[in-house]
């Protein structure tokens, strides 16, 4: 190459390079301008909410609303790669929190115009997604009682919108304690049975996030919610799904009441849906499936064995044997052991018994390994029937005084 194609290409490179800066320099201003003209918008929005009458209140609470969508949208069609636009708009609704829009807004709950109420709630639900420190704030600001107070409303938008709201505020660990003492929980039971499809996945949540607050003194939910955690279970297509986790796990934590056990064994088709998600479930949800059948059976053999045993549980826990967690695969190893301890007459033959593991095997890890695995899994259930068995008569024996054997 000689020396003048040389130059032509290096005053070409800095041509490119010198229109590449000046195009950065336009985003730069670009940006710092939509920056100063959200940052005017902020203050406008928390003047009126602050300042101004009903109607410009209803205005700004609408306006929040556009603005955390339109930075999120705006930044999605953006042909830059990064930052993502969840960031934008989570500086937005921090700026926002910060402004001091969230105490007028609370207070706008209790407005009885109730284009007041859904505004305040639309905004309040966009402030607080995504951001811990705006979840507490409005926790802090009050929320929770007048959200309480919506969730009896008959008005179906407006108790949706408070359901999706106690949602997303009891995804803060600090704020669980002040809603499970608020008195949600039944109202949110309630919506189990009366409200829209997503107004029951909706308050299965809230109500499962409640259900982890270690600070709960009380149980939060009672038998009542039994009856439509199963119907829900039932209709749940996906025993697999983050819904039936969340279903299953509230209804272990009710299988821990005797209230609980009945409504479960009670409900049409109840035992049934906890043998479905074990067989079909996800990790967790078959978990807590098992859990809860264990509890039953626990907690009365003699009732509760019979009525699982004829909803054809055996081959899915003898599955959760192999494929389970460790904490499910012990529950489902102990369970059967309750199940095979039934007359003889009752017992599942040998031969059923080998094929259905020789079954399971075959699915688990193939054909060509299935009789390995299903042998290792006969000895050991063969060993843990021995071992409960051999149990069962030291019990025995230790609870026999000397007295008691002289006179037998």
């Amino acid at each position: 190459m000689g020396q003048e194609e040389e130059d032509r290409e290096s005053a070409a490179v800095a041509v490119a390079e010198e229109e590449e800066e000046e195009e950065e320099t336009k985003n730069d201003r670009k940006e710092e301008a939509s920056s100063l003209r959200k940052h005017s918008l902020i203050m406008e929005i928390s003047s009126k909410l602050i300042h101004g009458d009903l109607n410009s209140k209803i205005e700004a609470a609408r306006d929040i609303r556009k603005l955390v969508r339109k930075t999120c949208s705006s930044y999605s069609s953006s042909s830059s790669p990064s930052p993502s636009p969840s960031s934008f708009s989570g500086k937005t609704r921090s700026k926002l929190g910060a402004a001091g829009v969230i105490q007028p807004l609370v207070l706008m709950l209790v407005s009885p115009n109730p284009d007041a109420r859904e505004a305040a709630l639309l905004a309040l639900l966009n402030l607080a997604v995504r951001d811990e420190r705006n979840k507490v704030k409005i926790v802090t600001a009050g929320a929770v009682p007048p959200l309480v107070d919506l969730l009896r409303f008959q008005n179906g938008s407006l108790r949706e919108l408070a359901t999706a709201a106690i949602l997303t505020l009891s995804a803060a660990a600090s704020n669980k304690p002040t809603i499970a003492a608020s008195g949600a929980a039944p109202l949110l039971v309630q919506i189990l049975s009366s409200g829209s499809v997503q107004g029951r996945v909706d308050a299965v949540t809230a109500l499962h996030n409640l259900s982890t607050c270690k600070e709960n003194s009380f149980p939060l939910i009672d038998a009542r919610a039994v009856p439509p955690l199963i119907n829900l279970l039932k209709e749940c297509r996906k025993k697999y799904s983050k819904f039936a986790e969340k279903a299953t796990a509230l209804l272990e934590i009710l299988s821990n009441s005797e209230e609980g056990r009945v409504a479960i064994s009670n409900s049409d088709g109840g035992i049934l849906a906890l043998v479905e998600t074990v067989e079909d479930g996800s990790l967790v949800s078959t978990e807590h499936a098992v859990g809860a059948l264990l509890s039953l059976c626990q907690s009365c053999r003699d009732k509760y064995r019979e009525l699982i045993l004829n909803e054809g549980a055996i081959p899915g826990l003898l599955r959760l044997t192999v494929e389970g967690t460790p904490e499910a695969q012990e529950r489902a190893r102990t369970l059967l052991d309750l199940l095979r301890d039934t007359p003889d007459e009752k017992r599942l033959t040998s031969s059923v018994l080998e094929k259905i593991v020789y079954d399971i095997a075959a699915r688990v890890d193939g054909a060509d390994k299935a009789a390995e695995t299903a042998k290792r899994l006969l000895q050991d259930m063969v060993q843990r029937s021995m071992e409960h068995s051999m149990s069962n008569i030291q019990l025995r024996a230790a609870s026999c005084t000397p007295s008691n054997i002289s006179s037998s």
